[in-house]
């Protein structure tokens, strides 16, 4: 099977566009019905997880004073970032992770 450009594909009369600055719902709207022809392989689900952001569901996490202050501070050239600290949540989540799978 070859991946490439739709447009070398035998049969295919003109490139298709990527559609942008829409809403991911949108775009998974438009791919299905323009793909309701496609290889029944091609099929994808959602998880619960990633219908409820799809659906706003992760709006009550986000902190849009926390933004505001992290933007400005990126904006004045002020804003840090501790290397180390970094490293250790990423090594302390794969060992979570890793600790939920063997179990």
């Amino acid at each position: 099977m070859k991946i490439g450009n739709p447009a070398d594909k035998p049969g295919s009369t003109a490139p298709v566009a990527p559609v942008r600055n829409q809403p991911a719902e949108t775009k998974a709207q438009e791919a299905g019905a323009h793909n309701a022809a496609a290889d029944p392989s091609a099929k994808v689900e959602l998880s619960n997880a990633a219908s409820s952001l799809l659906q706003g569901g992760a709006t009550a996490d986000f902190d849009a004073d926390k933004v505001a202050r992290i933007a400005q501070a990126i904006s004045d050239g002020k804003f840090e970032i501790n290397a180390e600290k970094i490293a250790d949540r990423l090594i302390a989540n794969a060992h979570e992770v890793l600790g939920k799978a063997q179990h």
